[in-house]
């Protein structure tokens, strides 16, 4: 290509290629929490291509990733399914999003500051809105309300300072989300109980009372995981 072309340069090819695998890693993963590939689906390589628009290449990348990650096995000669769900599985990732979780919302409740305070209050009005209609209103706003949890999460955790520490409860809480989508059917499972157990999080966490704060979480969690494990 001629100097004075206005053709891409290798470093602006090399941030689109990493702009691309980025994009598909995080729809995929989100496909996959979402279930709309089921447990142990197989995921072929010329229905993902087209489905992501992206190459084999950027695909098998993404694929590798989310193995790392537990979401996809890879079998020799038989390519990448959709990890297998299992009871098993949920209590081992209970107990780990829990240890995680705890550590982290008393890390933030040490640093975080009024801008922190500000932003786990607005996301739980945003989430209470949801929460706080009938069950049938709920359900057809189930893709906002997953949205809104995670905000919710993430920002009663957000002022942690430890940087490894926010990235594996992150892996732990998209593990735990995908089981969760188990219960988005049942009656009960959005029901006002987490209602209630939201908005007392956010109270103990805003009194800076880090005892009551991880008490409340671990509850919080462990209820729903042992919900979805009889639904399993």
């Amino acid at each position: 290509m001629p100097p004075n072309s206005l053709g891409p340069t290798s470093s602006q090819s090399s941030t689109q290629d990493g702009a691309d695998n980025r994009d598909v890693l995080t729809r995929l993963r989100t496909d996959i929490v979402s279930s709309e590939f089921a447990p142990e689906a197989r995921l072929k390589f010329a229905e993902m291509t087209k489905r992501y628009d992206v190459g084999v290449g950027t695909l098998r990348e993404a694929l590798s990733q989310l193995s790392s990650e537990g979401f996809v096995t890879v079998e020799a000669g038989k390519g990448f399914r959709v990890a297998p769900v299992s009871a098993e599985e949920l209590l081992e990732i209970t107990d780990h999003f829990i240890a995680f979780e705890k550590r982290a919302v008393r890390e933030a409740i040490v640093h975080g500051g009024e801008d922190w305070e500000t932003k786990i209050v607005a996301v739980h009005h945003r989430l209470s809105l949801i929460e706080s209609l009938p069950w049938e209103r709920r359900m057809e706003r189930h893709s906002e309300w997953v949205e809104r949890h995670r905000e919710f999460h993430e920002a009663l955790v957000s002022a942690c300072q430890g940087r490894w520490l926010f990235r594996l409860r992150s892996i732990m809480f998209d593990q735990l989300d995908r089981y969760r989508f188990v219960t988005k059917r049942a009656p009960d499972g959005l029901g006002g109980r987490k209602f209630d157990e939201h908005r007392d999080i956010m109270t103990a966490t805003l009194a800076r009372d880090a005892d009551l704060a991880a008490s409340l979480i671990e509850q919080h969690i462990r209820d729903t995981s042992e919900r979805a494990i009889k639904l399993l």
